[in-house]
């Protein structure tokens, strides 16, 4: 068997989706960077709350992401055997399991902000400045579930572009509100992080609005309607969920996880954790493309798999782990590379990006492992239906090996925070390992033959 698949379309659908889908994520993480640069030319502690925030936010990202896989993994199978009706009824599952979940989390930093942020500092003007913030932008986070899961809905059917439009769009009015309200500019009030949150929760109604209006009056895939989310179809629910509820937890569990981290870094001081949110941000930037190939790579194996071409998965996972390597390799000397041209934007003191100069060349080195690993097992064996593997796979490294070794490391030995840092990302090299055997076992494409069941539940539509 030959390493490269010498299908022509494989290469362009894998590529063209992932630059379309790195470019709408690169906007998406852009947000968060626009925040940083600006509150950090604002103020250092600013920025330190709005970093501590930012982890409540990545946390409810990881869970829509999570039900967004979910999403992926079943409707791309069906996209390949072209029936869309059960795709518009995982649809419905989608958003109403995504607006609980964004529910849920406003509930919780409404209601109890201050206690929330003082589970990562005890600096007291860090969270007053994170409170001021939190106030505002948690009402964001039903417009931003609603969003990223008919996103996902529309990636499972091929459909990238929009994503970018809607992205885009955020990003300039992010930007543009964030200079006028943050700052005071043109006669309006300097409002400082609460400008910084009136901008973004603007930005993310907008992006509603417009994948809403392309949903109802553009698209002619799914030709989706206000009906079809009134249904709650119950077969269809307990199937999503036999695939989706092990891709929820494992990404709840790494989100979990990394507030945690957070948290360590946080009681090293506000300088650990201003350098902790730029490294963290400008490594999301430069890293999208690791994002994207995984999430190319769960609609093409799920697509494959809904055509019955279970002859070509072998071929396609034996190029796509090549493909991994050559990007991860790319992506780092880009990091390394650009590390001090990205800092020269911020206003922060020597100490805190002394700091983020270290974590950036950590993360140059680890972001070779996560580029192989992370696609690897969530958009490979994850999409094949061996969700629970992951699962598995994240609880054991993260909360067996990488926190524990962090945090005695940080409290009992007393390491620096970039020794500290090290320990925190050791297992994006590690789980290269264990992607490698279990990839290559090609035991996970057992678990695939859901077919009859399928096939069963589009008849229903």
């Amino acid at each position: 068997m030959s390493l490269f698949v010498r299908e022509g379309y494989f290469y362009k659908r894998f590529f063209s989706l992932t630059a379309a889908i790195a470019l709408q994520n690169v906007i998406v993480f852009g947000v968060n960077l626009a925040d940083n640069i600006m509150l950090g030319a604002y103020s250092e502690t600013a920025l330190s709350g709005v970093a501590l925030v930012n982890q409540i936010q990545f946390l409810l990202q990881m869970l829509i992401m999570g039900i967004g896989e979910g999403i992926i993994i079943l409707s791309a199978r069906f996209w390949g055997q072209r029936e869309t009706g059960p795709i518009r009824q995982t649809a419905s599952i989608g958003v109403r399991l995504g607006l609980g979940v964004g529910f849920l989390v406003w509930a919780i930093v409404f209601f109890f902000p201050h206690q929330t942020l003082a589970l990562f500092t005890s600096d007291e003007a860090v969270i007053g400045e994170g409170v001021r913030y939190l106030r505002i932008i948690c009402f964001s986070y039903l417009f931003f579930s609603l969003t990223n899961i008919l996103i996902s809905v529309l990636r499972s059917v091929e459909t990238v572009r929009i994503a970018f439009v809607v992205s885009f769009s955020t990003l300039v009015i992010n930007v543009c509100l964030n200079y006028v309200l943050i700052y005071g500019h043109f006669g309006a009030p300097r409002l400082g992080v609460r400008g910084a949150a009136i901008a973004t929760l603007t930005a993310r109604i907008i992006e509603t609005l417009i994948i809403v209006i392309y949903l109802k009056c553009i698209d002619k895939k799914l030709n989706v309607r206000l009906r079809d989310f009134a249904k709650f179809p119950k077969e269809l629910f307990w199937q999503f969920l036999k695939v989706g509820s092990p891709v929820i937890a494992s990404n709840a569990i790494w989100g979990l996880a990394m507030a945690v981290q957070t948290a360590i870094l946080g009681h090293l001081g506000s300088e650990a954790i201003a350098a902790n949110s730029i490294a963290t941000t400008v490594f999301q930037i430069l890293s999208v493309i690791v994002y994207g190939s995984a999430s190319a790579t769960s609609v093409l194996i799920g697509k494959t798999i809904g055509e019955g071409r279970m002859d070509m998965i072998r071929q396609y996972a034996k190029t796509l782990q090549v493909l991994y390597i050559l990007l991860g390799l790319a992506t780092g000397v880009l990091l390394y590379c650009s590390k001090d041209a990205i800092l020269a934007f911020y206003a922060v003191s020597p100490g805190a990006k002394e700091l983020a100069l270290q974590f950036i060349t950590v993360l140059s080195v680890t972001v070779c492992g996560t580029a192989y690993q992370m696609p690897a097992l969530t958009g490979i064996v994850r999409s094949g239906g061996d969700t629970k593997f992951v699962l598995y796979n994240d609880t054991i490294f993260m909360w067996m090996i990488v926190l524990p070794s962090s945090a005695l490391a940080a409290f009992v030995f007393d390491f620096s925070p970039t020794a500290v840092f090290i320990c925190l990302k050791s297992d994006q090299i590690l789980k290269c390992f264990v992607a490698v055997v279990k990839v290559n076992r090609f035991k996970w494409i057992k678990t695939l033959n859901h077919e009859a069941q399928q096939k069963q539940l589009s008849k229903a539509f």
